[in-house]
């Protein structure tokens, strides 16, 4: 490489490196109190939370109201044995393909 050509970008890099210091010196002097402030999850307010439908309109399908209506699911205690029983008979399976 040419020396000019390693000085101009060694210039661009400090150039963005300057802008991006002046952006953070810009926010705030205490850089510990925006970790402070930071809690975990979606901020409450947030205008994307989850709502349950009040209205149905014309346009939306019958599958996507039942989804936004819906609570928490519940397995009834035939669907949970019939889980159990498939999840018994695949370990099974791999347990005899682990002796082999």
């Amino acid at each position: 490489m040419e020396v000019s050509r390693i000085i101009s970008e060694i210039d661009l890099q400090i150039a963005k490196l300057q802008q991006v210091r002046a952006l953070l010196s810009d926010t705030t002097a205490d850089p510990i109190a925006i970790v402070k402030k930071a809690g975990r999850g979606r901020p409450k307010g947030s205008k994307n939370s989850v709502k349950k439908a009040t209205n149905t309109s014309k346009t939306e399908t019958p599958a996507v109201t039942a989804t936004k209506s819906a609570g928490k699911r519940k397995l009834s205690v035939e669907g949970r044995k019939r889980i159990a029983e498939a999840m018994k008979k695949r370990w099974a399976e791999r347990r005899k393909v682990a002796t082999k």
